[in-house]
């Protein structure tokens, strides 16, 4: 299996506390913090090497948070070809409310790249995935960014013959699109977005995933669905999955845990069905980690053998 590069344009730190109550004025006495690397791509690389996998992570970094970001990740023994920029790597926070169980997510937009700076993530990714099979490009664009920077990737990635893995939203996942990926990852809302209202409906969702992968834009499409799951398409069939029912302790990093997941059962060979199996188990799995915690191999284990997708056709 060969390394996965990833790619995350705007890496964070994440940090996670919790407070008895969130109410205006007072000053809220807060539990104590937990710090991890986050963004899509640097998520996506920490769920492969959890798993099993190698992952190499390429991300921007500056200021003295850029210089935390970089012991995070050794603690965590990630693989990784860091950029330097002028700016601060931002710092997301997320607080959760031990009296109701809420989650409160506060997201930072991040240093504003120069032009130099996000041509120079471009050349690096052109040097690290010579010879790879996938790439993972995941996350919000930092500002400064063009809308077309995940599909200045496509391009790269069709150029060095990989597999390009997408999951962002709005422009700049539309601009890729047109360029064409290998596996998109919408949600409900982004992909009712792009095809209209008629995804609403279970049989207009799958028609219309149908119609999305028949104009060439992506080989695979999953459409996450939250709590109900998350649909797959293929030109050989379309399934649908639900997640086994577990206590969440967090969201945060769910949605890139599947990613994660996923990309490592198709890169250890595994037909894209099966592979679904692995991305829903490392989902479902990160849902059941404190704060800003991600799957855990034993519990992504666990729940594979849960996992049963369904074919729709």
């Amino acid at each position: 299996m060969k390394p996965i590069v990833t790619l995350t344009i705007n890496p964070t730190i994440d940090l996670a506390t919790a407070v008895a109550e969130v109410t205006p004025e007072h000053k809220l006495r807060c539990d104590a913090e937990r710090r991890d690397p986050g963004g899509g791509g640097l998520n996506v690389a920490r769920v492969i090497r959890e798993l099993g996998g190698e992952s190499l992570a390429l991300y921007p970094r500056g200021g003295s948070t850029g210089e935390l970001l970089e012991r995070l990740l050794e603690e965590k023994r990630l693989r990784r070809w860091p950029i330097s920029i002028s700016g601060h790597t931002r710092e997301n926070f997320t607080v959760t409310e031990r009296k109701s169980g809420r989650e409160f997510r506060f997201v930072m937009p991040g240093p504003t790249l120069t032009e130099a700076e996000w041509k120079t993530v471009l050349d690096s990714l052109s040097t690290v995935a010579a010879d790879v099979e996938f790439i993972v490009a995941s996350g919000s664009l930092a500002p400064g960014v063009p809308v077309d920077f995940y599909a200045r990737v496509a391009h790269i990635a069709r150029e060095q013959n990989a597999k390009l893995v997408l999951d962002t939203s709005g422009e700049p996942l539309r601009a890729a699109l047109e360029e064409g990926v290998f596996f998109a990852k919408p949600n409900r809302k982004e992909f009712r977005d792009m095809m209209g209202p008629q995804v609403d409906e279970p049989a207009g969702m799958a028609a219309a995933a149908r119609s999305f992968l028949e104009k060439g834009r992506a080989e695979i499409l999953v459409v996450s669905m939250g709590a109900d799951g998350a649909m797959l398409t293929t030109r050989e069939g379309q399934y649908r999955a639900v997640p086994p029912p577990v206590k969440t302790a967090s969201s945060v990093g769910a949605g890139d845990s599947f990613v994660g997941g996923m990309t490592f059962g198709l890169a250890r060979g595994l037909p894209p069905h099966e592979a679904f199996r692995w991305g829903i188990a490392s989902g479902t799995a990160a849902l059941m980690s404190q704060g800003t915690d991600l799957c855990s191999r034993q519990d992504v284990e666990h729940l594979l053998t849960q996992v049963q997708p369904t074919r729709l056709a």
